[in-house]
């Protein structure tokens, strides 16, 4: 009797283990209105590309032969931190403090490259070649896309340090690995939607005017 007791309670627990927690839930929600909300503003980009009447146009300022090398290396480092915060959350289940410390910094570091080249990227764009968000469409449309994923970028930035510094304090372990999980869901996700964003605004985006 106790066996088949066991046996029955037992279905509803593995469901239970196997259900989603709040906490994914919550992000993944979140994580879906973020997609509908970027790919918003990329269809916005597309449909209004090449439609101003005066320049610049994209291959004026974003030049083929230029950007787009510039942009990659900083890319690269936005990309590559998508690795480190899974080293840092493998590290962290296993209890290994230092290297889940050590990694996620990195991640901070490769994040905060990104935000850098971006600043100067733009500094060029406004100084250098004189567009704004008031210049014409592109630069209202280019600034809108690639603004609101820095700014993403820039949140992100602000709850990974917040994580390093409670590790730093003792306040983070392998009991909280679910909700330091939860965060490195929303890196992925900042990272992932960047990859669009470049092939959209550097690439597909970035053709002459006929």
């Amino acid at each position: 009797m106790s066996r088949a007791a066991t046996m029955s309670a037992s279905p509803p627990e593995a469901l239970s283990q196997q259900s989603l927690s709040p906490g994914k839930i919550g992000i993944i929600c979140m994580i879906a209105s973020e997609i509908a909300f970027f790919g918003t503003l990329i269809c916005v980009y597309l449909f209004y590309i090449g439609r101003d009447i005066n320049g610049p146009y994209p291959q004026d300022v974003l030049e083929v032969s230029v950007a787009p090398l510039k942009v990659l290396f900083n890319s690269i480092f936005l990309l590559v931190s998508s690795v480190w915060i899974w080293f840092a959350i493998r590290a962290l289940r296993k209890g290994r403090k230092g290297a889940f410390m050590f990694w996620w910094a990195l991640t901070v570091l490769c994040g905060a490259e990104f935000l850098v080249g971006t600043g100067i990227e733009w500094y060029g764009m406004i100084v250098d070649d004189g567009v704004w968000m008031g210049t014409n469409l592109f630069g209202s449309c280019f600034y809108t896309l690639v603004g609101f994923h820095a700014f993403h970028v820039t949140m992100g930035l602000l709850v990974l340090t917040l994580v390093w510094i409670l590790a730093a304090l003792g306040h983070v372990s392998s009991a909280n690995i679910e909700k330091v999980d939860l965060v490195s869901w929303y890196w992925h996700f900042v990272d992932g939607i960047w990859i669009v964003v470049f092939f959209v605004v550097y690439i597909f985006g970035n053709t002459p005017v006929q």
